[in-house]
């Protein structure tokens, strides 16, 4: 048998090396999750299924907060992304906060979380609360949120003193914000509950420590402006709906004092509007 000439052979190796490098390249492309998901791409039917059904394979504890919630990284094997977990859901019969100040029938729980999101949900608030679903994680029953690309929260813009970019646009956020505060009533509702993201979009999160009993708002002087479509919707908050929405997670109590503190907003803007005229309240 003859020799095969040396540069054939050459050739025929460089040939199957590259061959068999396109197909391992391929294969790990095939393979290889995505790290991150754009939110923006993914419904909120989407995010709500990932967050109940992707696998948890990496988590770490956070060091913001009081209940010091997870972070936990999951994977479907086609997409990554991160998640905040929190389980606690203390009840006390009375509770000494940080302020100095001794609540009575204290609550901490993550339901609340689930139901801000929720009622965020009937408001149109729910692009500024991110999806919250109730999910079990080692034996414990939590609140599993989407991970959110954060720059900045509230607390860290006033220290650092940075002024957002537009401010017309930052304080029509804030106002829905501020509403969405008094009509929830939390009792631990502080600036690092406030993300920011890179392009300057407002996120209120963590509600474990809101729904209190009250019929009266927290500050009604924080109410200054509304959007149009936001008090409509406060108008029109069905006690049924909401109750339908948040059962398991709100207790008829403290769905009477979220009706409750609707009807005081809704009176509040309206004597404002009366006060002020229109345009000078709603946008």
């Amino acid at each position: 048998m003859g020799r095969i000439p040396i540069v054939r052979f050459c050739h025929r190796s460089r040939t199957l090396v590259l061959f068999l490098a396109f197909v391992i390249a391929s294969a790990v492309v095939a393979v290889r999750p995505i790290l991150a998901a754009d939110e923006s791409a993914l419904s909120k039917e989407q995010i709500e299924q990932f967050l109940l059904n992707a696998e948890v394979v990496a988590h770490k504890q956070s060091k913001k907060g009081i209940t010091l919630p997870f972070r936990l990284t999951l994977s479907d094997g086609k997409m990554t992304h991160d998640a905040s977990f929190q389980s606690i859901d203390e009840h006390k019969h009375e509770q000494k906060l940080s302020s100095g100040q001794t609540e009575y029938n204290f609550v901490d729980s993550y339901k609340y979380n689930i139901a801000a999101f929720r009622l965020a949900e009937l408001l149109g608030l729910d692009d500024m609360v991110p999806v919250y679903v109730e999910r079990k994680w080692e034996g414990r029953r939590g609140s599993i949120s989407w991970w959110l690309p954060v720059q900045m929260d509230e607390g860290e813009r006033k220290k650092r003193h940075v002024s957002p970019p537009d401010p017309d646009a930052w304080n029509k956020q804030m106002y829905k914000v501020r509403v969405l505060d008094q009509l929830v009533y939390d009792v631990d509702a502080n600036l690092t509950n406030v993300l920011i993201t890179p392009d300057w979009k407002l996120w209120r999160v963590d509600f474990s420590r809101a729904f209190r009993l009250y019929g009266q708002l927290q500050e009604a002087r924080d109410l200054v402006r509304c959007d149009r479509q936001l008090l409509a919707k406060l108008k029109a908050l069905d006690g049924n709906e909401l109750a339908a929405r948040t059962e398991g997670f709100l207790t008829k109590p403290e769905l009477k004092a979220v009706l409750a503190r609707r009807d005081k907003i809704v009176a509040h803007f309206q004597k404002l509007i009366a006060e002020k005229g229109e345009d000078a309240v709603l946008y």
